[in-house]
């Protein structure tokens, strides 16, 4: 049963929802959706104590180390944003990894990769490779790594995997998925039947910005749906998603699929949680839980 915290916080995003759209709110570009969320991120964004953000460039993307100390420096996650390929950045979702990072005792590499519209489809997936084949120049083995990524960053994750094992490379020790975007057709009934519950997205919107990431591609490419690609040979998987999002078939849909694919699949399902409630960080006792688990899955993953 969800916690009283979680109710009245689900209760908050809907009536916040709400007055704005009753006052007319409308954002007039990308851009400056981009800039609002930045600015709320700034203002309610804090690192777990005792870890540290550190900027980098990796072959022209900006990134960020996140150190929580103590850590293990031969380990790394490789963690990769949710935002629907188009909106967030480092400043929105720096805490949320860097809590999932000092949970599993390692740091964790966070690369901006490019988004939507500028750059649709294949660009997001090519630069989460090159981060990894970054980290593997390195001196990490494939082994050390783990990929996760939240809604479209688990995607993305899943989708940059693939790319590794069809061209024969290293594949990293597991991956872990936030409410995964996977499935950019909304095939799925939850797209209708959860949209009243959801307080986040909508189904509109979360076919405008598939339309938007896919450009001239079709949605069910495997590359931009993986739930439509062949799955086998990846690393174990583990996905966390909640009863109240519109993308909860998605999440079933990719755990279904990878168990007939032979994969190793931890799947949990959080009763009436909302898209990507680990955000909420320790505001929440389910958001504090589910990184616990996403650091212990990790830590059995590593072996540290």
């Amino acid at each position: 049963m969800p916690s009283f915290q979680s109710y009245f916080f689900e209760k908050a995003i809907k009536l916040s929802v709400k007055r704005s759209v009753k006052k007319g709110v409308r954002l007039k570009d990308i851009k400056e959706q981009r800039e609002l969320l930045d600015a709320a991120a700034s203002r309610m964004g804090k690192l777990p104590k005792n870890s540290q953000a550190v900027p980098l460039q990796i072959e022209g993307l900006y990134a960020e180390w996140l150190v929580p100390r103590p850590s293990l420096g031969n380990k790394v996650i490789l963690y990769l944003h949710g935002g629907g390929y188009a909106l967030c950045s480092a400043n929105t979702h720096r805490p949320l990894a860097a809590r999932i990072g000092k949970s599993a005792g390692i740091p964790v590499l966070f690369p901006e990769y490019r988004l939507a519209p500028e750059h649709p489809f294949p660009a997001a997936i090519e630069d989460a490779v090159n981060c990894y084949r970054w980290l593997l120049k390195q001196g990490y083995c494939g082994t050390d790594i783990i990929l996760a990524g939240d809604s479209a960053g688990g995607g993305l994750s899943l989708a940059a995997a693939l790319v590794l094992r069809d061209q024969n490379e290293p594949l990293p020790a597991g991956i872990v998925c936030l409410s995964p975007w996977v499935d950019l057709t909304s095939s799925g009934e939850s797209y209708r039947k959860n949209e009243e519950l959801d307080p986040y997205l909508s189904f509109k919107a979360v076919r405008d910005a598939a339309r938007m990431y896919a450009g001239e591609e079709s949605l069910d490419h495997p590359l931009i749906s993986p739930v439509f690609a062949d799955l086998s040979g990846l690393p174990p998987i583990m996905i966390q998603s909640g009863t109240h999002e519109i993308l909860q078939s998605d999440a079933l849909m990719l755990a279904d699929k990878a168990k007939a694919s032979g994969v190793k699949v931890s799947f949990q399902e959080w009763d009436g949680m909302w898209h990507v409630w680990q955000i909420s960080g320790s505001i929440l006792p389910e958001a504090r839980q589910a990184i616990r688990e996403m650091g212990q899955f990790i830590k059995r993953l590593l072996k540290t």
